[in-house]
């Protein structure tokens, strides 16, 4: 097994970008959880699914389903789709660009709640760190999946800042967003992330808590490896 920094908190507090860049500093794997959370999301919309659907409908319309890292890219691989040629099973589609729209993130936070997919993909996050030295960020990565992590770390930010950066983010991507849209979206993210049952969002007693609002990402780096120190 190798060593775990898990890294949680909630949207839009740097989470990724932080974990990323900290990975790419020490040498380790960065575990995206939130892409396979996505994924899974969109392959389950593809399907007709929403909200409203049971876990057991969940389980089966998952059957033959994985989801897998390439290059950096987001692979979704349907073992039910078989290719029309030659009948091979179909090698996985590399969904970065589509998981990254806000109702890939709408639909991601509200099938984070089921049971279902979370247990699905429980065992794949854990399984990153079989061999590797990895930096995983999420909402349940040091209360659940990792609880057990060499580090753990809780990143915050005020509503307003964490709206700012979601807003700045799909700017940046092209996408088309009002401000008070964004911050919609973060609260309503906050509500379902830490109310719900199964794996809520919260600060693990023994994660080292970072307020990112007034901190530049530079700062935000240093006292992450400050406290790796």
């Amino acid at each position: 097994m190798g060593k775990v920094i898990a890294i949680d908190g909630p949207s839009g507090a740097g989470k990724s970008t932080v974990s990323r860049l900290i990975a790419e500093k020490l040498g380790f794997q960065f575990l995206d959880t939130g892409a396979l959370y996505r994924a899974v999301a969109l392959h389950l919309r593809r399907k007709g699914l929403d909200a409203d659907n049971t876990d057991e409908e969940i389980r089966d319309a998952l059957k033959g389903v994985s989801v897998f890292f390439k290059d950096g890219r987001v692979f979704l691989k349907d073992n039910s789709r078989l290719k029309t040629q030659n009948s091979e099973l179909f090698s996985g589609e590399d969904v970065s660009e589509e998981i990254r729209t806000t109702e890939a993130g709408h639909y991601a936070s509200v099938f984070s709640a089921k049971k279902a997919v979370r247990d699905f993909l429980l065992q794949i996050q854990r399984d990153a760190a079989i061999e590797n030295d990895i930096v995983a960020e999420g909402r349940d990565m040091t209360t659940v999946v990792f609880p057990n992590a060499w580090k753990k770390f809780y990143l915050d930010a005020s509503e307003e800042g964490r709206a700012k950066r979601r807003y700045q983010q799909l700017k940046d991507k092209g996408i088309d967003i009002a401000m008070e849209a964004a911050l919609k979206d973060v609260r309503e993210r906050d509500i379902r992330d830490s109310s719900r049952d199964i794996a809520p969002l919260k600060r693990a007693d023994d994660a080292i808590y970072i307020d990112t609002t007034d901190l530049s990402l530079d700062e935000v780096l240093e006292r992450v490896l400050q406290s790796l120190k």
